[in-house]
């Protein structure tokens, strides 16, 4: 017996806060083949491609991804990563924290000191800047994110502030130094700038940082992570999944300490 438990956008497509499935040692991506026959007709789809698995409290992305198996009264948490917007802005709400991404073009005039400037004039709102090279795409953005606010929740972050402990797990290090030093905010690069806070502040952030911002994504990193995290072929091959390269990200952002 497994049981199922829904959070969030999850609730509409089952109105029980949990379900409990008599199935034993099967995969996430079985169980998530399964969970469409067991909910009511007249319900909403589940979106797999935007949830974050745990089992157990953990992290499925931590362990084998869709592949992990679950056990016999093993408990399973389905929360949507539920996100909306234009090509130059992304919303997210995870664990009920709304989250705005914007991409911002380097330019010699910006440098540590806009994201200070920012911080001064918006206070409640939680902000860091990651360097565009070390961001692959959407999904290993969402990932990365669920991991630090997870961890906040569980008192396991890496440091004593989530903004920091996004970057470390961007940076996939445990030094907060190397992290700043290789995937902060450097003068004339590219970065992405996350803010956490309420949304009515995030729209102020937003309008702000129009002049500055670009397309999401508009670059290809993967040859550039590949070469700095010294990842190869073989690891790559070793993946068992359609995005192998971003599943090895965030695994070894998983496992930092």
């Amino acid at each position: 017996m497994i049981t199922v438990k829904f959070f969030g956008g999850a609730k509409k497509s089952f109105p029980q806060e949990q379900l409990e499935v008599d199935k034993s040692d099967i995969s996430i991506l079985e169980l998530l083949d399964l969970l469409p026959k067991l909910k009511p007709s007249d319900t909403p789809d589940l979106d797999a491609e935007n949830i974050l698995v745990a089992i157990n409290g953990a992290d499925s992305s931590a362990m084998d991804g869709k592949s992990t198996i679950i056990k016999n009264n093993d408990l399973v948490s389905i929360i949507p990563v539920i996100h909306g917007g234009s090509k130059t802005k992304l919303d997210l709400e995870i664990s009920k924290k709304q989250i705005q991404v914007i991409e911002i073009k380097g330019q010699k005039t910006i440098d540590v000191t806009f994201l200070d400037e920012l911080r001064k004039e918006f206070p409640k709102l939680k902000l860091q800047a990651i360097s565009s090279k070390f961001i692959l795409n959407e999904y290993h953005l969402k990932k990365v994110l669920s991991l630090s606010i997870e961890s906040e929740k569980n008192k396991i972050l890496l440091s004593n502030r989530l903004e920091t402990d996004i970057l470390m797990r961007f940076a996939l290090t445990g030094q907060i130094s190397d992290a700043i030093k290789n995937a902060g905010l450097k003068e004339k690069d590219n970065f992405f700038l996350i803010a956490i806070g309420n949304k009515k502040l995030l729209d102020s952030l937003n309008k702000k940082l129009q002049p500055y911002s670009i397309q999401l994504f508009s670059k290809n990193n993967e040859t550039f992570l590949k070469k700095h995290f010294k990842i190869n072929k073989k690891q790559i091959d070793s993946v068992y999944s359609k995005t192998p390269l971003e599943d090895l990200l965030i695994e070894k952002a998983a496992i930092l300490f």
